[in-house]
């Protein structure tokens, strides 16, 4: 069985309340059919339910019905909604009308709002909506989970290599969201990917290597010679280990190292003996966003792996971000993950 449909068989196992924001979309309603006929999670789906039926008929979508539909200009609980969101962002100086007003016109503030309501446990958009569209209500109304500050974006890397990561799948982070994280942010990035790793990924055991181009003390960082003071790229990773051990002692976890260091058993012989996580590691934490975009697309686009996200991690219900130029099968799985997110979220 294949991981996506190990992920699709544990969001069946316990099925979601996933709500998809931009149901008119085509993709998106088409993804909705075939999840509903798979029976995966349970949908809500926010439209004007009169034009979705229609569509649904012309597409030849059988399922539909099976979902629960909200209009957002004929909501019952729209009042309900826009006084909690006026009452969450009083201090930002929002008002009721403003409230009312997004509630009703905004899809994605909406959907928010019905997860914070406890009337759904994910949310996926993208289709229709930039990233920013899709992170601002999620941050405002559901916010960070307990103890993070940082929302990341990870990678799933399905290789041919089986002799890496686990069984030939790594998972990277963050690859989609904050650009140039602190210290702090690194370690609560290395965290959050590896619950990733196994609630999406299904790991047992996520190992983490946090990469530089040093491996344990093999460079050292360059001299800003207009201060005097370290250009901070590899000192910050080994702040980021030393953070993550005190803040999450329970992770296995180690660095800085090298990617061949941390992947192959051989080179970390080598240039880590001793590291429980070098040459075993399954999940990559790189320094910054620009690597991570760059090394997720090297790998996938030159290596051939498949490449599965991003996946947005760090916030207390998920919320899933598209590429506008998403497929159905995109949309489709994208539930599924979300699901075992939703799943794991609840125990946390």
């Amino acid at each position: 069985m294949s991981l996506l449909e190990k992920i699709v068989e544990r969001a069946k196992a316990d099925k979601q309340r996933i709500v998809l924001p931009e149901a008119e979309e085509e993709r998106t309603l088409r993804a909705a059919d075939k999840v509903l006929a798979d029976d995966i999670a349970d949908l809500i789906l926010i439209g004007n339910p009169a034009n979705i039926k229609k569509l649904a008929g012309e597409w030849g979508l059988k399922n539909i019905d099976k979902a629960t539909i909200v209009d957002p200009l004929n909501n019952p609980k729209a009042e309900e909604y826009a006084e909690k969101l006026a009452e969450l962002r009083k201090k930002k100086g929002m008002t009721i009308e403003q409230a009312r007003e997004l509630v009703m016109k905004n899809n994605l503030y909406l959907g928010c709002m019905i997860i914070k309501t406890e009337g759904a446990d994910g949310q996926i958009s993208g289709a229709l909506s930039t990233t920013g569209d899709t992170l601002r209500p999620a941050l405002q109304i559901i916010k960070c989970a307990p103890g993070i500050t940082c929302v990341s974006g990870a990678m799933l890397l399905i290789t041919n290599q089986k002799e890496y990561g686990e069984n030939g799948i790594v998972v990277m982070g963050d690859v989609a969201v904050t650009p140039n994280p602190s210290a702090d942010q690194l370690a609560q990035i290395a965290y959050t990917t590896a619950q990733t790793a196994h609630s999406v990924a299904g790991f047992a055991e996520p190992r983490v290597a946090m990469l530089s181009f040093s491996t344990k003390g093999s460079a050292k960082d360059a001299i800003n010679k207009a201060t005097g003071k370290s250009v901070y790229i590899i000192d910050k990773v080994k702040d980021a280990v030393k953070i993550a051990h005190e803040n999450y002692p329970e992770l296995k976890l180690d660095g800085e190292l090298q990617a061949d260091a941390a992947l192959v058993p051989t080179v970390a012989a080598k240039k880590a003996p001793g590291s429980d996580i070098a040459g075993k590691a399954n999940v990559l934490v790189v320094p910054n966003l620009e690597v991570g975009n760059i090394g997720y697309k090297l790998v996938q686009r030159l290596g051939g792996a498949i490449a599965i996200g991003p996946i947005l991690q760090g916030i207390a219900r998920p919320v899933n971000d598209l590429s506008r130029g998403c497929s159905v099968d995109d949309i489709y799985y994208m539930v599924a993950i979300t699901s075992c997110q939703a799943q794991d979220a609840k125990k946390a």
